[in-house]
């Protein structure tokens, strides 16, 4: 089983390759999105070069869930409903949630998604192989 700096080498690795940054970007708390310049194409690519890395199966929308955003029982008025909140939680157990859920605001739903949740995830997942 892989160390905890040996995920991050290898995300910030499969990272640098996707986005084309400097590896001195790719600090635990920098955010996919507003920090390292993630769009939605790119995360198709990462998730890709994750299961690579980690030779592991990543299913379509368990570290990424982009369909949550269009369900109007989750986000409404541009905000997280209180049941959009609970499925994050559910769907995400590997993420920070709660800062988030103090104000919910859809447009910020990409801050959740940092270098280190994606290596909680990656955790997760290397764990339940061994």
């Amino acid at each position: 089983m892989p160390t905890h700096d040996e995920i991050l080498t290898k995300i910030r690795t499969a990272l640098v390759e996707a986005l084309g940054v400097d590896e001195d970007e790719v600090t635990p708390e920098a955010t996919l999105t507003g920090d390292l310049g993630a769009e939605s194409i790119d995360f198709l690519d990462i998730v890709f070069r994750l299961e690579k890395a980690f030779d592991i199966k990543i299913p379509r929308g368990e570290l990424f869930p982009e369909s949550i955003m269009t369900d109007p029982q989750y986000v409404k008025d541009g905000k997280f409903t209180q049941a959009g909140v609970d499925e994050l939680r559910k769907r995400m157990p590997f993420a920070d949630i709660e800062e988030f859920a103090k104000n919910p605001v859809a447009r910020e739903f990409g801050n959740l998604f940092t270098v280190d949740m994606v290596a909680k995830y990656i955790e997760s997942k290397v764990n339940v192989k061994a």
